[in-house]
């Protein structure tokens, strides 16, 4: 029997990501590819309820269990730096405290639409942690990892990931971040 995905799955039918990487975005499906766990689940969902709130109201997944990647940028000295932040859907990212200090720039804030869908190469509501660029800090808040197995966007809006926080935390460029969400 396969990985049991119960405990943020709620009314979802999941399977391995391996096997369905046709719901994936393209550096999504590569980063899933090359991590080789079974344990990364995916789900095919209605694309219009793909932002938190309407996912879990309609699919039965626990918020606590949701977690959000967002793309954060900041300017120092000319140049533009990137990270992903991922938290809690019950919480938010200290962009301008925790994460502005990390990248060590003058302000922080959340990319624009269009950038983050550009160098992500994901669908806007479906940024997740897998596949991003290998120059970003994904920046993880302990609780994610707390949380056990977690919800995440898989690249595309009409689908979800989900799979156990400590896959999150092993990705190459992961750091957990104390204090990270409020």
């Amino acid at each position: 029997m396969g990985f049991d995905w119960s405990e943020a799955a709620g009314k979802l039918d999941v399977t391995t990501a391996l096997e369905r990487l046709d719901l994936l975005a393209d550096p999504v499906a590569e980063s899933v590819r090359g991590i080789g766990d079974d344990r990364v689940g995916a789900t095919e969902i209605d694309p219009e309820l793909a932002d938190t709130a309407a996912f879990c109201e309609e699919y039965g997944s626990p918020l606590e269990r949701s977690a959000n990647c967002v793309v954060v940028a900041g300017k120092r000295s000319g140049e533009v730096r990137h990270a992903a932040c991922v938290v809690l859907a019950t919480t938010r990212a200290d962009v301008n405290g925790v994460v502005k200090r990390r990248l060590d720039v003058r302000k922080a804030s959340f990319a624009a639409m269009d950038e983050a869908v550009s160098l992500t190469g994901m669908e806007y509501g479906g940024i997740t942690p897998f596949g991003l660029p290998d120059s970003w800090p994904v920046l993880i808040d302990p609780r994610v990892v707390e949380a056990g197995v977690v919800v995440v966007g898989s690249g595309l809006r009409r689908s979800k990931l989900i799979t156990p926080a400590e896959v999150l935390a092993a990705l190459p460029t992961a750091e957990i971040v104390e204090d990270l969400a409020r």
